[in-house]
């Protein structure tokens, strides 16, 4: 049920089966995520501002919401956005957490409206001069956020990585996310970092939109190198510099959680490439020479205890390859065989066409599932149709 895909996960694997883990679920807003098809996440502009907030409130909904007349999605205050096929991936994670009684915490760093699910909103922290959320700017036209923003961010993802560490102290903690156009400042962030990862990266379209990112992010790269002298092609660049100028907010809080988490326990960074970017992220923050304004605090992390998981769909997307980008970085990267080619629904079967693929933890939820529970494909996909078909 488990698939290795880069370095060797085996020790890892080994101390946390039969442990019941903690998900932490970060939700992040970018206007890069409104470029124009850039995102499958939502069939329109208008649609995909409100994915993060639909998929949240989803995986929040009480058990009681369930009636037998109308589906659990007309008892949300955001519906989920129509896709060109399939379901939001939170009907996996949610199959998953509600079913194996796994408890999970969202977090939020800025959504263009209201959360009514019960959450954290960050950054948080005693200057409240930094205390607003952070919608991230378009790559392609301005600076993402501010060095302030991201400082702030990471402060906050530090200080919840210990706290979420010390909860889950005898398991390990499973960091998901949920931000349309991740993908695209993902690429942008790994570039930025010194990886040429153009052409290999996932995205949820059926088909990869390999031109598009790549044309966002020389645009994203053109204009902060015309802007700060200090930008540099070889790809050395200082990492929350890079976040600040191309980045989002969730791989910033990621990091800090993954960094401060893995002094205590393991870490499953829940996701594809969006989760190798933020390994990156971390591993760049704790390694010499350090980010300047954290020189005295000396960043460490155990990446032992780290590994980044996904689905096979991600794994074997024809148009990509992020799992020579996880050899290229240096992370363990593990996938679920999750498989819904059986299945009654057809809005799961479009997985199997290459459809969503991803998001919201799904992948790392379907690894823990295996691992805490055992659960085979056939349970996995039952449990999946049985949440379904209350949202349908």
């Amino acid at each position: 049920m488990i698939r290795i895909c880069a370095g060797d996960p085996t020790d890892w694997l080994h101390r946390h089966r039969g442990k019941r883990p903690l998900f932490a679920c970060i939700l992040s807003f970018t206007e890069t995520g409104l470029i124009p098809d850039i995102s499958a996440a939502g069939m329109t502009t208008q649609a995909r501002q409100y994915t993060a907030l639909a998929d949240a409130e989803l995986l929040a909904a009480k058990p009681d919401y369930y009636p037998f007349s109308q589906g659990l999605t007309h008892q949300l205050t955001h519906r989920l956005p129509p896709l060109r096929a399939g379901v939001s991936p939170a009907i996996i994670s949610r199959a998953i957490l509600t079913q194996q009684a796994i408890p999970f915490r969202l977090f939020s760093t800025g959504l263009p409206d209201r959360l009514k699910a019960e959450h954290t909103p960050l950054p948080d922290g005693t200057d409240n001069r930094l205390m607003h959320p952070v919608i991230a700017k378009a790559i392609h036209h301005k600076q993402a956020m501010s060095l302030a923003q991201v400082t702030a961010l990471l402060e906050s993802g530090l200080r919840w990585g210990h706290q979420l560490a010390m909860q889950c102290k005898s398991s390990y903690l499973i960091v998901g996310e949920c931000v349309v156009g991740g993908t695209t400042t993902a690429q942008a962030v790994l570039t930025a970092l010194g990886y040429d990862v153009a052409g290999r990266m996932s995205s949820s379209h059926q088909h990869s939109n390999h031109c598009q990112k790549q044309a966002i992010v020389r645009q994203g790269l053109r204009r902060w190198q015309q802007q700060d002298s200090h930008y540099r092609l070889s790809g050395k660049n200082e990492p929350l510099q890079v976040i600040a100028q191309l980045g989002d907010p969730m791989q910033i809080v990621a990091a800090g959680m993954t960094i401060a988490a893995s002094q205590q326990v393991g870490v499953l960074l829940a996701g594809g490439a969006q989760m190798l970017a933020v390994y990156k992220i971390a591993q760049a923050l704790c390694t010499p020479p350090t980010t300047p304004a954290y020189a005295d605090s000396k960043l460490t992390w155990n990446p032992e205890q780290v590994v980044v998981g996904t689905t096979r769909w991600v794994i074997e997307d024809a148009t990509a390859d992020t799992s020579a980008i996880a050899r290229d970085i240096g992370a363990t990267y593990i996938a679920s065989e999750i498989n819904f080619s059986q299945s009654r629904y057809f809005q799961l079967r479009a997985y199997e066409r290459g459809f969503v693929k991803e998001g919201m933890g799904a992948g790392g939820c379907a690894i823990a599932a295996h691992l805490y529970k055992g659960w085979n494909g056939s349970q996995l996909r039952h449990a999946v149709e049985s949440e379904l078909k209350y949202a349908l």
